[in-house]
């Protein structure tokens, strides 16, 4: 999440608890009391959200969560989701290839129809106040025929790096466990938000859009919550937000949001809402659950409703399996990729056990939303290896030794410790 989001965020949470936003599935006094209850989550480190989907819609097949292949030497399955192997990237370049590109699915990957789509707008936000059943509308080709704009974005789940709180830290880590796999980069093509938001007719006094997946109803400990949607200011959805319809010069494949998901840069990525249909523009501020329940930091430190998440931290992985096997003696190229939420790389550090030194940047990356980095090392015999990578960002932000918990555990930022052994 950037500055600009968690200004956003608390801004609305203090806005919602007066009593002056609004959105539907979200009750006040519910979030009061959330603080306490999801205390309940730490029981234990492997425990997972009970999760249901509810009746799906016409073309989702509930029993296929992930509609892409899954080859193991490419993506880790885990749940609805699917988390990228960092080996996968070897060679590859800067973006990532969209067969290993990680997956992040609250229910299942639903099957559209491009010729059947529709973009709708609605709410008090456009002129003459278009309802949900009455919106202004835009199918796919409409929206191809406007002007298209391309950008090079990385999208994080905010849980990317939760395993390593339990298995680093001994922190109870519920949820999805994540490695360093729930990341990545690629070039997406499409028309800005505004521009839609202009052509449907935008109030001045317009404050938020909320844009809404068209995948099946999310449903957690009993409650309907309904389908996965969350707000941005107006400042926001005018400025570098994408709806995108290619990924990587490629239409964008079923995972990935088609055939229209919203891109939001530097925010987190359940801002970039995948199958987006329904947006609703409001002169009211607006709120959903996955603000209010989620995505949220919960426990010590923290006030009973929750903080909003902050930027998302400074993280780096080697492009090395897990517990690899390499060559003692031979002299290796270690590759690896750090990114920030806050801004730019500027510099990166590698631990091969015998201290910090500086690894050597890939100079066309520099500015880029993540920096490649290599740096040589040589096993000295066969045995046990510890790497570490740590990396710094253009506004002084780092990785500490160890993460700050949190209940859903969120944020992970510390140094992760890759082992390895060479023989």
């Amino acid at each position: 999440m950037s500055h600009a989001e968690a200004d956003h965020d608390s801004r609305r949470s203090r806005q919602w608890l007066a009593g002056e936003a609004r959105g539907a599935g979200v009750d006040r006094d519910r979030l009061l009391e959330l603080g306490a209850a999801m205390a309940a989550l730490t029981a234990a480190a492997d425990e997972r959200e009970p999760v249901a989907v509810a009746p799906a819609p016409v073309g989702v097949d509930p029993g296929t969560p992930i509609a892409k292949p899954l080859p193991p030497d490419l993506l880790r399955p885990l749940d609805t989701n699917a988390e990228m192997r960092w080996t996968a990237l070897a060679g590859q370049g800067y973006v990532v290839p969209n067969d290993r590109f990680f997956v992040r699915n609250h229910t299942v990957t639903p099957r559209l129809d491009a010729d059947t789509w529709r973009l709708r707008l609605f709410g008090t936000g456009l002129r003459g106040a278009p309802t949900r059943d009455a919106p202004v509308e835009f199918g796919l080709d409409e929206l191809r025929r406007l002007p298209a704009e391309e950008s090079t974005a990385l999208l994080e789940c905010a849980g990317n790096g939760r395993r390593y709180f339990a298995e680093q830290q001994d922190d109870p880590a519920p949820g999805v466990a994540w490695g360093l796999g729930g990341v990545g980069v690629a070039r997406w093509r499409g028309v800005r938000l505004g521009t839609v938001l202009r052509l449907a007719g935008l109030r001045d006094d317009a404050v938020d859009v909320m844009p809404e997946g068209l995948d099946p109803d999310y449903v957690t400990g009993g409650v309907n919550l309904g389908r996965v949607r969350r707000p941005l200011p107006i400042a926001q959805a005018l400025d570098d937000v994408l709806l995108a319809y290619e990924m990587n010069g490629e239409p964008l494949p079923a995972d990935h949001g088609f055939p229209v998901r919203v891109v939001v840069p530097g925010w987190i990525g359940i801002s970039s809402i995948k199958w987006v249909g329904p947006v609703e523009v409001s002169t009211t501020p607006l709120f959903s659950p996955w603000n209010t329940r989620f995505y949220r930091m919960f426990g010590p430190g923290h006030p009973a409703e929750g903080t909003v998440l902050g930027a998302q931290p400074v993280k780096s992985a080697f492009e090395l399996a897990w517990d690899a096997r390499v060559p003692a003696g031979a002299d290796l190229l270690l590759h690896g990729r750090s990114w920030s939420g806050n801004g730019p790389i500027e510099h990166v550090e590698v631990d091969t056990g015998d201290g910090w030194r500086p690894a050597d940047l890939v100079a066309v990356d520099r500015g880029g939303p993540w920096q490649r980095w290599t740096a040589r090392w040589r096993p000295p015999a066969p045995g046990r290896y510890t790497l570490r990578a740590r990396a710094t960002d253009t506004t002084g932000a780092t990785q500490p030794d160890r993460a700050r918990p949190n209940t859903l555990a969120y944020l992970f930022d510390a140094v992760v410790h890759h082992p390895i052994t060479a023989r």
